[in-house]
């Protein structure tokens, strides 16, 4: 069984040699300066550790020249509009300006976004043309050949289009939230828009690309639950979520997957009401188990669930976190990964030590489940 099969079959609950060994977050770039001081040679972080070869997106906010740009086009560019000996004033590529401080590694401060009416969108959707022709590498007939020949798991989506997640981006997440409330025709408009606009660009690429799946980035949750309400989330998310599924119905895409950190627990129905059939990363939060979640759920396929911050503890505690790996995973739908991006507190060796033991709880609970 290839990776792509393995993959698809662990998600919908058909018949596999095994789940993936697949980590989808990486890691941070201080993890990377950590190791390197342990004296790991770059780009060797996997050395001698047997992944598997994972999803291949090939939809891209940089509009790279082997993929296709579902964002703005153009983006605005990234530039400083202002520099003095404290600060720095910027545009970002969604247009929006922001402060840094220079002595300072604190996150950049937002002075403006590029919305917060109607006209302000209105503006936006200018470069947001489904049939610009710059969307789409000049060969993209050849790489699509070279998809098609993937094991890869072929996505189209990811980071940072999402509703919630992309219309935030263009409002930040003050004056969007107040908006559902005070410009709910504004909102309407945007997800409406951005929804349709996705799915024209998506048949484009499906007609040649076989796409293995269809991901949105909404990261709409934090520990505390939701940032918006089931009931909104039904309300002007929804439709729009049955539109993408059904365009993944028309084009036979087997999965179609969300990406939202945090206590997820007011949002798993209303998205599998809508057809999403993949859910991740389960950050692990103390009032409801990765466990928990399979037991309630499932059908719901479910990739991470573990607690990055455990790894960095030692083998003991990597041990006792493939007990609850094996627990999860005996109820099948589950690729286990860390819940997160490895943080800095992981060392190298305990990195190493955690995949090689997930690599066998992986194999002992498929031998278990045969």
């Amino acid at each position: 069984m290839n990776n792509k099969e393995r993959f698809i079959n662990t998600i919908l609950g058909k018949q596999t040699d095994r789940a993936p060994l697949f980590f989808k977050m990486g890691f941070w770039t201080e993890t990377v300066d950590r190791w390197k001081n342990e004296g790991i040679a770059d780009g060797q972080w996997d050395e001698g550790l047997n992944f598997d070869e994972g999803m291949l997106c090939i939809t891209d906010p940089d509009a790279s020249e082997t993929s296709v740009n579902i964002g703005l086009s153009p983006w605005f560019d990234n530039k400083i509009i202002k520099e003095d000996e404290r600060k720095i004033i910027l545009r970002d590529r969604f247009g929006s300006l922001m402060e840094s401080m220079k002595d300072s590694d604190s996150l950049p401060r937002h002075l403006e976004y590029p919305v917060s009416d109607m006209n302000g969108w209105n503006e936006i959707k200018k470069r947001l043309n489904p049939h610009d022709p710059k969307r789409f590498p000049v060969n993209f007939n050849e790489l699509a050949s070279e998809y098609n020949k993937s094991e890869k798991l072929i996505v189209i989506g990811e980071y940072p289009f999402g509703l919630f997640g992309t219309c935030r981006e263009l409002m930040g997440v003050e004056e969007f939230l107040v908006s559902f409330y005070t410009q709910p025709e504004l909102i309407k408009d945007m997800m409406d828009y951005l929804t349709d606009f996705w799915i024209i660009i998506y048949k484009k690429i499906a007609k040649i690309v076989k796409v293995d799946c269809v991901h949105i980035w909404e990261d709409m949750s934090g520990q505390t639950g939701s940032l918006i309400s089931p009931a909104l989330v039904r309300e002007f998310m929804i439709p729009n979520y049955k539109k993408i599924k059904q365009f993944c119905d028309e084009y036979d895409i087997p999965i179609f997957s969300v990406d939202t950190d945090g206590d997820v627990r007011e949002l798993i129905e209303p998205f599998m009401e809508a057809g999403v059939n993949l859910l991740y990363p389960f950050e692990v939060i103390e009032k409801f188990s990765t466990l928990d979640y399979r037991k309630k759920y499932p059908s719901l396929g479910m990739l991470g669930g573990i607690d990055k911050m455990e790894i960095a503890k030692g083998k003991e505690a990597i041990d006792e976190l493939m007990v609850k790996v094996r627990e999860v995973l005996a109820y099948g739908r589950y690729i286990p990964t860390p819940d997160h991006a490895i943080p800095p507190q992981v060392s190298h060796e305990n990195y190493v030590y955690f995949v090689q033991q997930l690599e066998k709880a992986i194999n002992i609970s498929s031998l278990s489940r045969k």
